[in-house]
Protein backbone atom coordinates (compact mmCIF):
# COMPACT_ATOMS: atom_id res chain seq x y z
CA UNK A 1 0.00 0.00 0.00
CA UNK A 2 2.95 2.32 -0.45
CA UNK A 3 2.53 4.21 -3.67
CA UNK A 4 -0.91 3.90 -5.13
CA UNK A 5 -2.49 7.29 -4.98
CA UNK A 6 -5.36 5.91 -6.93
CA UNK A 7 -8.53 6.81 -5.12
CA UNK A 8 -8.44 10.29 -6.32
CA UNK A 9 -8.13 13.66 -6.43
CA UNK A 10 -28.95 21.09 6.56
CA UNK A 11 -30.31 22.03 9.59
CA UNK A 12 -30.27 25.71 8.76
CA UNK A 13 -31.63 25.20 5.25
CA UNK A 14 -35.08 23.93 4.35
CA UNK A 15 -35.57 20.71 2.41
CA UNK A 16 -36.48 22.61 -0.75
CA UNK A 17 -33.20 24.52 -0.64
CA UNK A 18 -31.22 21.29 -0.20
CA UNK A 19 -32.97 19.62 -3.13
CA UNK A 20 -32.30 22.64 -5.32
CA UNK A 21 -28.63 22.60 -4.36
CA UNK A 22 -28.40 18.94 -5.26
CA UNK A 23 -30.22 19.33 -8.57
CA UNK A 24 -28.52 22.42 -9.95
CA UNK A 25 -24.83 21.38 -10.08
CA UNK A 26 -25.17 19.26 -13.23
CA UNK A 27 -26.34 22.41 -15.03
CA UNK A 28 -23.26 24.32 -13.92
CA UNK A 29 -20.52 21.73 -13.98
CA UNK A 30 -16.85 22.61 -13.81
CA UNK A 31 -14.32 21.71 -16.49
CA UNK A 32 -13.71 18.38 -14.71
CA UNK A 33 -17.43 17.54 -14.81
CA UNK A 34 -17.93 18.15 -11.10
CA UNK A 35 -20.74 20.27 -9.74
CA UNK A 36 -19.86 23.92 -9.19
CA UNK A 37 -20.71 23.96 -5.49
CA UNK A 38 -20.47 27.12 -3.44
CA UNK A 39 -17.87 27.08 -0.66
CA UNK A 40 -19.44 27.51 2.77
CA UNK A 41 -17.90 28.88 5.95
CA UNK A 42 -18.41 27.30 9.38
CA UNK A 43 -21.26 28.70 11.45
CA UNK A 44 -19.54 27.92 14.74
CA UNK A 45 -16.06 27.83 16.22
CA UNK A 46 -14.06 24.62 15.91
CA UNK A 47 -13.78 24.26 19.68
CA UNK A 48 -17.59 24.26 19.92
CA UNK A 49 -17.73 20.89 18.12
CA UNK A 50 -16.64 19.28 21.39
CA UNK A 51 -19.88 20.52 22.99
CA UNK A 52 -22.26 19.24 20.29
CA UNK A 53 -25.31 17.27 21.33
CA UNK A 54 -25.21 14.17 19.11
CA UNK A 55 -27.75 12.12 21.00
CA UNK A 56 -29.72 9.76 18.76
CA UNK A 57 -27.55 10.25 15.68
CA UNK A 58 -26.53 6.59 15.71
CA UNK A 59 -27.15 3.52 17.86
CA UNK A 60 -24.42 4.38 20.37
CA UNK A 61 -23.65 7.45 22.42
CA UNK A 62 -21.12 9.86 20.89
CA UNK A 63 -18.35 11.56 22.82
CA UNK A 64 -16.08 14.22 21.29
CA UNK A 65 -12.66 14.07 22.93
CA UNK A 66 -11.09 16.99 21.08
CA UNK A 67 -11.72 19.64 18.44
CA UNK A 68 -8.98 22.09 17.53
CA UNK A 69 -7.79 24.03 14.48
CA UNK A 70 -4.65 22.70 12.79
CA UNK A 71 -2.69 25.33 10.85
CA UNK A 72 0.33 23.39 9.60
CA UNK A 73 0.66 20.67 6.97
CA UNK A 74 -1.67 19.82 4.11
CA UNK A 75 -4.63 20.25 3.88
CA UNK A 76 -4.48 22.88 6.66
CA UNK A 77 -6.13 24.85 8.00
CA UNK A 78 -8.81 22.51 9.24
CA UNK A 79 -10.71 21.65 12.38
CA UNK A 80 -9.37 18.32 13.64
CA UNK A 81 -12.02 16.32 15.50
CA UNK A 82 -11.56 13.09 17.44
CA UNK A 83 -14.39 11.21 19.07
CA UNK A 84 -15.80 7.85 20.11
CA UNK A 85 -19.02 6.10 19.20
CA UNK A 86 -19.86 3.78 22.09
CA UNK A 87 -18.60 1.38 23.00
CA UNK A 88 -15.19 1.80 21.33
CA UNK A 89 -15.45 3.04 17.74
CA UNK A 90 -12.91 5.86 17.42
CA UNK A 91 -13.31 8.30 14.54
CA UNK A 92 -11.35 11.31 13.34
CA UNK A 93 -12.45 14.16 11.09
CA UNK A 94 -10.98 17.06 9.17
CA UNK A 95 -13.33 20.00 8.62
CA UNK A 96 -12.15 22.87 6.37
CA UNK A 97 -12.31 26.24 8.09
CA UNK A 98 -11.66 28.43 5.01
CA UNK A 99 -14.40 27.15 2.74
CA UNK A 100 -16.17 23.78 2.46
CA UNK A 101 -17.45 22.73 -0.97
CA UNK A 102 -20.33 20.68 0.44
CA UNK A 103 -18.67 17.29 -0.17
CA UNK A 104 -17.84 14.58 2.34
CA UNK A 105 -15.18 11.89 1.75
CA UNK A 106 -14.81 8.95 4.13
CA UNK A 107 -11.73 6.76 3.81
CA UNK A 108 -11.29 3.11 4.67
CA UNK A 109 -8.50 1.32 6.49
CA UNK A 110 -6.46 -1.82 5.81
CA UNK A 111 -5.50 -5.11 7.44
CA UNK A 112 -7.54 -5.81 10.56
CA UNK A 113 -7.69 -2.03 11.09
CA UNK A 114 -7.24 -0.54 14.54
CA UNK A 115 -6.08 2.79 13.12
CA UNK A 116 -8.35 5.80 12.72
CA UNK A 117 -5.93 7.93 10.69
CA UNK A 118 -7.13 9.55 7.47
CA UNK A 119 -5.05 8.40 4.51
CA UNK A 120 -4.68 11.63 2.57
CA UNK A 121 -1.73 10.19 0.63
CA UNK A 122 -4.18 7.80 -1.02
CA UNK A 123 -6.11 10.72 -2.46
CA UNK A 124 -3.27 13.09 -3.26
CA UNK A 125 -3.96 13.06 -7.01
CA UNK A 126 -7.53 14.27 -6.50
CA UNK A 127 -7.58 18.09 -6.54
CA UNK A 128 -10.91 18.29 -4.73
CA UNK A 129 -9.28 16.52 -1.79
CA UNK A 130 -5.82 18.07 -1.84
CA UNK A 131 -7.11 21.63 -2.01
CA UNK A 132 -8.51 21.14 1.48
CA UNK A 133 -12.14 21.93 0.64
CA UNK A 134 -13.79 18.57 1.46
CA UNK A 135 -14.81 17.35 4.88
CA UNK A 136 -13.43 13.91 5.62
CA UNK A 137 -13.43 11.19 8.25
CA UNK A 138 -12.13 7.73 9.05
CA UNK A 139 -12.55 5.17 11.81
CA UNK A 140 -10.56 2.44 13.53
CA UNK A 141 -13.54 0.07 12.99
CA UNK A 142 -14.18 -0.43 16.67
CA UNK A 143 -10.82 -1.27 18.20
CA UNK A 144 -7.27 -0.01 18.60
CA UNK A 145 -5.91 -3.52 19.04
CA UNK A 146 -3.03 -5.27 17.39
CA UNK A 147 -3.19 -6.71 13.90
CA UNK A 148 -2.86 -10.19 15.42
CA UNK A 149 -6.62 -10.45 15.93
CA UNK A 150 -6.43 -10.84 19.71
CA UNK A 151 -8.67 -7.80 20.12
CA UNK A 152 -11.58 -9.97 18.91
CA UNK A 153 -11.32 -12.52 21.74
CA UNK A 154 -14.48 -12.38 23.91
CA UNK A 155 -15.32 -9.03 22.30
CA UNK A 156 -18.26 -9.60 19.95
CA UNK A 157 -19.07 -5.89 19.63
CA UNK A 158 -15.58 -5.24 18.27
CA UNK A 159 -16.20 -7.99 15.72
CA UNK A 160 -19.48 -6.40 14.64
CA UNK A 161 -17.89 -2.95 14.40
CA UNK A 162 -15.06 -4.34 12.28
CA UNK A 163 -17.46 -6.28 10.09
CA UNK A 164 -19.91 -3.53 9.16
CA UNK A 165 -21.06 -1.18 11.95
CA UNK A 166 -17.94 0.98 12.32
CA UNK A 167 -17.99 2.72 8.96
CA UNK A 168 -21.79 3.12 8.94
CA UNK A 169 -21.94 4.68 12.39
CA UNK A 170 -19.03 6.95 11.46
CA UNK A 171 -20.88 8.13 8.35
CA UNK A 172 -23.96 8.93 10.42
CA UNK A 173 -22.02 10.86 13.06
CA UNK A 174 -19.74 12.66 10.60
CA UNK A 175 -22.68 13.95 8.56
CA UNK A 176 -24.43 15.15 11.71
CA UNK A 177 -21.31 17.04 12.81
CA UNK A 178 -20.92 18.56 9.34
CA UNK A 179 -24.56 19.70 9.36
CA UNK A 180 -24.11 21.50 12.67
CA UNK A 181 -20.65 22.90 11.88
CA UNK A 182 -21.60 24.39 8.48
CA UNK A 183 -25.36 24.66 8.85
CA UNK A 184 -25.90 22.19 6.03
CA UNK A 185 -25.47 18.50 5.38
CA UNK A 186 -23.19 17.35 2.53
CA UNK A 187 -24.71 17.55 -0.92
CA UNK A 188 -22.52 14.64 -2.03
CA UNK A 189 -20.86 11.92 0.03
CA UNK A 190 -18.14 9.49 -1.09
CA UNK A 191 -16.31 6.47 0.29
CA UNK A 192 -12.79 5.53 -0.80
CA UNK A 193 -10.91 2.46 0.41
CA UNK A 194 -8.46 -0.25 -0.60
CA UNK A 195 -7.81 -3.78 0.72
CA UNK A 196 -9.96 -4.11 3.84
CA UNK A 197 -11.02 -0.58 2.96
CA UNK A 198 -12.31 -2.06 -0.31
CA UNK A 199 -14.29 -4.62 1.68
CA UNK A 200 -15.66 -1.80 3.81
CA UNK A 201 -16.61 0.03 0.62
CA UNK A 202 -18.58 -2.94 -0.72
CA UNK A 203 -20.15 -3.54 2.69
CA UNK A 204 -21.44 0.04 2.57
CA UNK A 205 -22.93 -0.47 -0.90
CA UNK A 206 -24.51 -3.77 0.12
CA UNK A 207 -25.85 -2.93 3.59
CA UNK A 208 -26.16 0.86 3.79
CA UNK A 209 -27.03 2.19 0.30
CA UNK A 210 -28.08 5.59 1.64
CA UNK A 211 -24.69 6.45 3.14
CA UNK A 212 -22.73 7.39 0.00
CA UNK A 213 -23.48 8.71 -3.49
CA UNK A 214 -20.27 7.25 -4.87
CA UNK A 215 -17.89 4.52 -3.76
CA UNK A 216 -14.37 3.55 -4.85
CA UNK A 217 -13.52 -0.04 -3.84
CA UNK A 218 -9.90 -0.95 -4.46
CA UNK A 219 -8.47 -4.49 -4.28
CA UNK A 220 -11.35 -5.38 -1.97
CA UNK A 221 -10.92 -8.08 0.65
CA UNK A 222 -14.55 -8.92 -0.08
CA UNK A 223 -14.07 -12.64 0.56
CA UNK A 224 -12.05 -11.99 3.70
CA UNK A 225 -12.82 -15.32 5.35
CA UNK A 226 -11.45 -17.49 2.53
CA UNK A 227 -8.61 -15.05 1.91
CA UNK A 228 -7.36 -14.96 5.49
CA UNK A 229 -7.65 -18.70 6.06
CA UNK A 230 -7.28 -21.02 3.08
CA UNK A 231 -5.58 -18.50 0.77
CA UNK A 232 -2.89 -17.25 3.14
CA UNK A 233 -2.59 -20.61 4.85
CA UNK A 234 -1.94 -22.27 1.48
CA UNK A 235 0.64 -19.61 0.66
CA UNK A 236 2.68 -20.91 3.57
CA UNK A 237 1.96 -24.62 3.66
CA UNK A 238 2.31 -25.15 -0.12
CA UNK A 239 5.95 -24.12 0.29
CA UNK A 240 6.89 -26.54 3.08
CA UNK A 241 8.84 -29.79 2.86
CA UNK A 242 8.27 -32.84 5.05
CA UNK A 243 10.30 -31.21 7.84
CA UNK A 244 8.31 -27.97 7.74
CA UNK A 245 11.06 -25.97 6.04
CA UNK A 246 10.51 -23.57 3.15
CA UNK A 247 11.32 -25.07 -0.27
CA UNK A 248 11.27 -21.94 -2.44
CA UNK A 249 13.21 -18.89 -1.21
CA UNK A 250 12.92 -15.29 -2.34
CA UNK A 251 16.24 -15.29 -4.19
CA UNK A 252 14.58 -17.33 -6.96
CA UNK A 253 11.70 -14.90 -7.54
CA UNK A 254 13.52 -12.61 -10.05
CA UNK A 255 14.44 -15.69 -12.08
CA UNK A 256 10.82 -16.82 -12.18
CA UNK A 257 9.56 -13.35 -13.02
CA UNK A 258 12.01 -12.96 -15.91
CA UNK A 259 10.90 -16.32 -17.33
CA UNK A 260 7.22 -15.32 -17.07
CA UNK A 261 7.89 -12.08 -18.96
CA UNK A 262 9.89 -13.91 -21.59
CA UNK A 263 6.94 -16.21 -22.16
CA UNK A 264 4.07 -13.73 -21.97
CA UNK A 265 5.15 -10.08 -22.23
CA UNK A 266 4.68 -10.03 -26.03
CA UNK A 267 1.09 -11.29 -25.89
CA UNK A 268 -0.34 -7.77 -25.71
CA UNK A 269 1.68 -6.53 -28.69
CA UNK A 270 4.41 -4.64 -26.89
CA UNK A 271 7.40 -5.66 -24.78
CA UNK A 272 7.17 -3.32 -21.83
CA UNK A 273 7.69 -5.47 -18.75
CA UNK A 274 3.95 -5.74 -18.14
CA UNK A 275 1.31 -8.36 -18.84
CA UNK A 276 -1.94 -6.62 -19.70
CA UNK A 277 -4.15 -9.64 -19.01
CA UNK A 278 -2.34 -12.41 -17.10
CA UNK A 279 -5.19 -14.82 -17.78
CA UNK A 280 -3.78 -15.10 -21.31
CA UNK A 281 -0.44 -16.23 -19.92
CA UNK A 282 0.04 -20.00 -19.71
CA UNK A 283 3.51 -20.11 -18.25
CA UNK A 284 4.78 -23.52 -17.14
CA UNK A 285 7.13 -23.49 -14.12
CA UNK A 286 8.43 -26.88 -15.24
CA UNK A 287 10.20 -25.05 -18.08
CA UNK A 288 12.67 -23.76 -15.46
CA UNK A 289 13.63 -27.16 -14.09
CA UNK A 290 17.36 -27.73 -13.80
CA UNK A 291 19.12 -30.00 -16.25
CA UNK A 292 22.24 -32.01 -15.45
CA UNK A 293 25.20 -29.77 -14.64
CA UNK A 294 23.22 -26.52 -14.59
CA UNK A 295 24.00 -23.93 -11.93
CA UNK A 296 21.09 -24.30 -9.42
CA UNK A 297 20.98 -20.53 -9.03
CA UNK A 298 19.76 -20.29 -12.65
CA UNK A 299 16.99 -22.89 -12.51
CA UNK A 300 14.43 -24.57 -10.27
CA UNK A 301 14.53 -27.94 -8.62
CA UNK A 302 11.58 -30.24 -9.19
CA UNK A 303 10.28 -29.34 -5.74
CA UNK A 304 10.66 -25.58 -6.35
CA UNK A 305 8.86 -25.76 -9.69
CA UNK A 306 6.01 -27.64 -8.04
CA UNK A 307 5.76 -24.96 -5.36
CA UNK A 308 5.54 -22.19 -7.96
CA UNK A 309 2.69 -24.01 -9.69
CA UNK A 310 0.86 -24.55 -6.41
CA UNK A 311 1.19 -20.90 -5.42
CA UNK A 312 -0.20 -19.78 -8.77
CA UNK A 313 -3.07 -22.28 -8.75
CA UNK A 314 -4.18 -21.78 -5.14
CA UNK A 315 -5.61 -24.00 -2.43
CA UNK A 316 -7.11 -27.38 -3.30
CA UNK A 317 -8.21 -30.45 -1.41
CA UNK A 318 -6.78 -33.94 -1.93
CA UNK A 319 -9.17 -34.52 -4.85
CA UNK A 320 -8.08 -31.33 -6.61
CA UNK A 321 -11.22 -29.36 -5.79
CA UNK A 322 -10.42 -25.66 -5.54
CA UNK A 323 -10.92 -24.05 -2.13
CA UNK A 324 -10.37 -20.57 -3.58
CA UNK A 325 -10.52 -19.05 -7.06
CA UNK A 326 -8.52 -21.03 -9.61
CA UNK A 327 -5.76 -18.42 -9.87
CA UNK A 328 -4.48 -17.36 -6.48
CA UNK A 329 -1.52 -15.33 -7.81
CA UNK A 330 -1.46 -14.07 -11.39
CA UNK A 331 1.61 -14.56 -13.54
CA UNK A 332 3.63 -11.36 -13.45
CA UNK A 333 3.30 -10.78 -9.71
CA UNK A 334 6.30 -12.92 -8.70
CA UNK A 335 8.60 -10.12 -7.52
CA UNK A 336 6.19 -9.38 -4.68
CA UNK A 337 5.76 -12.97 -3.55
CA UNK A 338 8.07 -12.05 -0.67
CA UNK A 339 4.75 -11.59 1.14
CA UNK A 340 4.76 -15.35 1.59
CA UNK A 341 8.09 -16.64 0.20
CA UNK A 342 10.80 -16.09 2.85
CA UNK A 343 14.35 -14.94 2.21
CA UNK A 344 15.71 -17.71 4.43
CA UNK A 345 14.53 -20.96 5.97
CA UNK A 346 12.77 -20.28 9.26
CA UNK A 347 11.96 -16.64 8.47
CA UNK A 348 8.30 -15.75 9.19
CA UNK A 349 6.14 -14.25 6.46
CA UNK A 350 3.13 -11.95 6.39
CA UNK A 351 0.86 -14.70 5.07
CA UNK A 352 1.60 -16.80 8.14
CA UNK A 353 0.92 -13.86 10.43
CA UNK A 354 -2.40 -12.86 8.86
CA UNK A 355 -3.66 -16.45 8.60
CA UNK A 356 -2.89 -17.20 12.25
CA UNK A 357 -4.42 -13.90 13.36
CA UNK A 358 -7.68 -14.76 11.66
CA UNK A 359 -7.79 -18.48 12.38
CA UNK A 360 -7.11 -17.95 16.06
CA UNK A 361 -9.64 -15.21 16.77
CA UNK A 362 -12.11 -14.63 13.92
CA UNK A 363 -12.51 -17.73 11.78
CA UNK A 364 -14.63 -19.83 14.10
CA UNK A 365 -17.84 -18.56 15.62
CA UNK A 366 -17.39 -17.51 19.27
CA UNK A 367 -14.11 -19.39 19.51
CA UNK A 368 -10.73 -17.96 20.49
CA UNK A 369 -7.87 -20.42 19.98
CA UNK A 370 -4.56 -18.65 20.64
CA UNK A 371 -2.60 -21.91 20.30
CA UNK A 372 -3.97 -22.70 16.82
CA UNK A 373 -1.25 -23.47 14.26
CA UNK A 374 -1.43 -23.53 10.47
CA UNK A 375 -0.88 -27.26 10.47
CA UNK A 376 -4.26 -27.54 12.24
CA UNK A 377 -6.02 -26.23 9.12
CA UNK A 378 -7.40 -29.07 7.02
CA UNK A 379 -7.76 -28.42 3.32
CA UNK A 380 -10.98 -30.30 2.72
CA UNK A 381 -14.54 -29.36 1.84
CA UNK A 382 -16.16 -29.96 5.27
CA UNK A 383 -13.55 -27.75 6.95
CA UNK A 384 -14.06 -25.14 4.25
CA UNK A 385 -17.77 -24.81 4.96
CA UNK A 386 -17.31 -24.95 8.72
CA UNK A 387 -14.89 -22.05 8.42
CA UNK A 388 -16.68 -19.78 5.95
CA UNK A 389 -19.99 -19.76 7.81
CA UNK A 390 -18.41 -16.71 9.45
CA UNK A 391 -18.83 -14.92 6.12
CA UNK A 392 -22.51 -14.37 6.84
CA UNK A 393 -21.64 -11.23 8.80
CA UNK A 394 -18.10 -10.26 7.86
CA UNK A 395 -17.63 -10.90 4.12
CA UNK A 396 -18.91 -8.56 1.43
CA UNK A 397 -19.69 -10.79 -1.54
CA UNK A 398 -23.44 -10.17 -1.93
CA UNK A 399 -23.75 -9.16 -5.63
CA UNK A 400 -27.23 -7.62 -5.46
CA UNK A 401 -26.66 -3.86 -5.25
CA UNK A 402 -30.14 -2.96 -6.47
CA UNK A 403 -30.88 -0.66 -3.53
CA UNK A 404 -27.59 1.16 -4.08
CA UNK A 405 -28.08 1.47 -7.85
CA UNK A 406 -31.74 2.52 -7.63
CA UNK A 407 -30.69 5.58 -5.66
CA UNK A 408 -28.54 6.77 -8.57
CA UNK A 409 -25.31 5.93 -6.74
CA UNK A 410 -22.11 4.92 -8.56
CA UNK A 411 -19.42 2.32 -7.89
CA UNK A 412 -15.86 2.07 -9.20
CA UNK A 413 -14.07 -1.22 -8.56
CA UNK A 414 -10.36 -1.52 -9.26
CA UNK A 415 -7.64 -4.09 -8.77
CA UNK A 416 -3.96 -4.45 -9.67
CA UNK A 417 -3.34 -7.43 -11.95
CA UNK A 418 -0.09 -8.16 -10.05
CA UNK A 419 -1.69 -8.10 -6.59
CA UNK A 420 0.33 -10.45 -4.41
CA UNK A 421 -2.08 -10.26 -1.48
CA UNK A 422 -5.67 -10.57 -2.78
CA UNK A 423 -6.32 -12.34 -6.05
CA UNK A 424 -7.87 -10.13 -8.76
CA UNK A 425 -10.09 -13.15 -9.46
CA UNK A 426 -12.17 -12.33 -6.39
CA UNK A 427 -12.98 -8.88 -7.78
CA UNK A 428 -13.62 -10.29 -11.25
CA UNK A 429 -15.93 -12.92 -9.80
CA UNK A 430 -17.80 -10.31 -7.77
CA UNK A 431 -18.22 -8.06 -10.82
CA UNK A 432 -19.45 -10.96 -12.96
CA UNK A 433 -21.81 -12.05 -10.17
CA UNK A 434 -23.26 -8.53 -10.10
CA UNK A 435 -23.90 -8.66 -13.84
CA UNK A 436 -25.44 -12.12 -13.60
CA UNK A 437 -27.64 -11.15 -10.63
CA UNK A 438 -28.75 -7.66 -11.70
CA UNK A 439 -28.34 -7.80 -15.45
CA UNK A 440 -25.50 -6.42 -17.55
CA UNK A 441 -27.34 -3.29 -18.66
CA UNK A 442 -28.28 -2.40 -15.08
CA UNK A 443 -24.71 -2.79 -13.85
CA UNK A 444 -23.35 -0.77 -16.77
CA UNK A 445 -25.50 2.16 -15.63
CA UNK A 446 -23.85 2.46 -12.22
CA UNK A 447 -20.59 0.46 -11.99
CA UNK A 448 -17.18 0.15 -13.65
CA UNK A 449 -14.23 -2.18 -13.09
CA UNK A 450 -10.61 -1.10 -13.71
CA UNK A 451 -7.75 -3.62 -13.83
CA UNK A 452 -4.24 -2.14 -13.69
CA UNK A 453 -1.45 -4.14 -15.42
CA UNK A 454 1.64 -4.77 -13.31
CA UNK A 455 0.23 -3.09 -10.19
CA UNK A 456 0.63 -4.85 -6.85
CA UNK A 457 -1.61 -4.71 -3.78
CA UNK A 458 -3.04 -1.19 -3.49
CA UNK A 459 0.04 0.12 -5.27
CA UNK A 460 3.62 -0.65 -6.06
CA UNK A 461 4.71 -3.26 -8.57
CA UNK A 462 6.15 -2.64 -12.01
CA UNK A 463 3.09 -1.01 -13.56
CA UNK A 464 1.77 2.56 -13.51
CA UNK A 465 0.08 2.74 -10.12
CA UNK A 466 -0.74 6.43 -9.67
CA UNK A 467 -4.27 7.09 -10.88
CA UNK A 468 -7.12 9.38 -9.86
CA UNK A 469 -10.40 7.47 -9.69
CA UNK A 470 -12.17 9.74 -7.24
CA UNK A 471 -12.48 12.68 -9.64
CA UNK A 472 -14.13 10.63 -12.44
CA UNK A 473 -16.41 9.07 -9.82
CA UNK A 474 -17.46 12.53 -8.68
CA UNK A 475 -17.99 13.63 -12.27
CA UNK A 476 -20.25 10.63 -12.86
CA UNK A 477 -22.26 11.26 -9.69
CA UNK A 478 -22.46 15.05 -9.98
CA UNK A 479 -22.42 15.70 -13.72
CA UNK A 480 -23.74 12.47 -15.18
CA UNK A 481 -20.58 11.71 -17.18
CA UNK A 482 -19.93 7.95 -17.01
CA UNK A 483 -16.45 7.02 -15.86
CA UNK A 484 -14.28 6.06 -18.83
CA UNK A 485 -10.60 6.22 -19.65
CA UNK A 486 -8.22 7.24 -16.86
CA UNK A 487 -4.49 7.84 -17.08
CA UNK A 488 -2.20 5.88 -14.78
CA UNK A 489 1.35 7.01 -14.11
CA UNK A 490 4.49 5.46 -12.73
CA UNK A 491 6.25 7.89 -10.42
CA UNK A 492 9.84 7.18 -9.39
CA UNK A 493 11.63 9.59 -7.05
CA UNK A 494 9.07 12.24 -7.83
CA UNK A 495 9.40 11.88 -11.62
CA UNK A 496 6.82 10.40 -13.97
CA UNK A 497 8.56 7.62 -15.89
CA UNK A 498 5.58 6.10 -17.71
CA UNK A 499 1.93 6.86 -18.39
CA UNK A 500 -0.67 4.43 -19.67
CA UNK A 501 -4.42 4.67 -20.29
CA UNK A 502 -6.66 2.33 -18.32
CA UNK A 503 -10.16 1.58 -19.58
CA UNK A 504 -13.19 0.01 -17.92
CA UNK A 505 -13.06 -3.79 -18.12
CA UNK A 506 -13.01 -5.63 -20.48
CA UNK A 507 -11.41 -2.95 -22.67
CA UNK A 508 -7.60 -2.81 -22.58
CA UNK A 509 -4.91 -0.46 -23.89
CA UNK A 510 -3.18 -1.41 -27.14
CA UNK A 511 0.02 0.11 -28.51
CA UNK A 512 -0.42 1.92 -31.82
CA UNK A 513 2.95 0.69 -33.05
CA UNK A 514 4.77 4.01 -33.04
CA UNK A 515 6.04 6.45 -30.44
CA UNK A 516 7.29 5.86 -26.94
CA UNK A 517 5.78 2.92 -25.10
CA UNK A 518 6.01 5.06 -21.96
CA UNK A 519 3.55 7.66 -23.30
CA UNK A 520 -0.18 7.08 -22.87
CA UNK A 521 -0.83 9.04 -26.05
CA UNK A 522 0.51 6.11 -28.08
CA UNK A 523 -2.11 3.64 -26.86
CA UNK A 524 -5.72 3.17 -27.91
CA UNK A 525 -8.70 1.25 -26.54
CA UNK A 526 -9.19 -2.35 -27.63
CA UNK A 527 -12.08 -4.57 -26.55
CA UNK A 528 -11.56 -8.31 -27.03
CA UNK A 529 -14.41 -10.03 -28.82
CA UNK A 530 -14.61 -12.65 -26.09
CA UNK A 531 -13.47 -12.44 -22.49
CA UNK A 532 -11.37 -15.49 -21.74
CA UNK A 533 -10.16 -16.64 -18.40
CA UNK A 534 -10.75 -19.28 -15.74
CA UNK A 535 -14.29 -20.14 -14.79
CA UNK A 536 -15.49 -19.79 -11.23
CA UNK A 537 -15.97 -23.50 -10.64
CA UNK A 538 -14.70 -23.67 -7.08
CA UNK A 539 -16.17 -24.82 -3.79
CA UNK A 540 -17.00 -21.31 -2.54
CA UNK A 541 -18.92 -20.13 -5.57
CA UNK A 542 -22.23 -20.00 -3.59
CA UNK A 543 -20.71 -17.30 -1.36
CA UNK A 544 -21.13 -14.84 -4.25
CA UNK A 545 -24.91 -14.87 -4.01
CA UNK A 546 -27.67 -12.81 -2.45
CA UNK A 547 -29.30 -13.64 0.84
CA UNK A 548 -26.66 -15.13 3.14
CA UNK A 549 -25.65 -11.92 4.96
CA UNK A 550 -26.73 -11.63 8.58
CA UNK A 551 -26.90 -8.98 11.28
CA UNK A 552 -25.43 -9.74 14.67
CA UNK A 553 -25.61 -8.52 18.23
CA UNK A 554 -23.28 -8.80 21.19
CA UNK A 555 -24.69 -10.76 24.12
CA UNK A 556 -22.12 -10.85 26.89
CA UNK A 557 -19.01 -12.38 25.38
CA UNK A 558 -20.96 -14.12 22.61
CA UNK A 559 -21.82 -13.12 19.07
CA UNK A 560 -25.43 -13.88 18.14
CA UNK A 561 -26.50 -13.60 14.51
CA UNK A 562 -29.85 -13.97 12.80
CA UNK A 563 -30.45 -16.86 10.44
CA UNK A 564 -29.48 -16.09 6.87
CA UNK A 565 -32.13 -16.33 4.17
CA UNK A 566 -29.74 -18.59 2.24
CA UNK A 567 -28.18 -21.07 4.64
CA UNK A 568 -24.74 -22.60 4.28
CA UNK A 569 -25.45 -25.26 6.89
CA UNK A 570 -26.08 -27.99 4.34
CA UNK A 571 -22.71 -27.59 2.60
Amino acid sequence: MLKLLQQCRTAALGLATLLAAAASPSQAATATGLANLRALQPVMACAAVAQMDLHGVTDGSVTIQSAAVVTTGAPAPYCAVRGTIAPADIFVMRLPVNGWTQRYVQTGCGGLCGNAGINYAAASTCPVVTDGTVASASTDMGHEGLNDGSWAADNPQAQIDFAYRGMHATAQVAKAIIAKFYGQRPVYSYFDGCSDGGREALMEAQRFPDDFNGIVAGAPANDIVVQNTFHHGWNVLANKDANGNAILLAAKLPLIHAAVLAACDRLDGVVDGLIDDPRQCHFQPASLKCIAGQDPATCLSDAEAAVVQRLHDGATDAQGRHLEQKIAHEWGSELDWTLFVPAAVGQPTFSESIALSYLRYLAYFNVAAPSYELTDLKFDVPTFWRTVRTSSYIAATDPDLSDFANRGNKLLLWHGWADQHITPQSTLEYYDAMRETMGEHVVDRFARLYLLPGVAHCGGGEGPDTVDLLTPLMAWVEGGTPAGQVIASKVVDGNVTRTRPVFPFPTVARYTGSGSIDDAANFVAFTPRHDTGPDYDWVGRPLYSHGYQTNCQAVGTQLQCERARVSLDDR
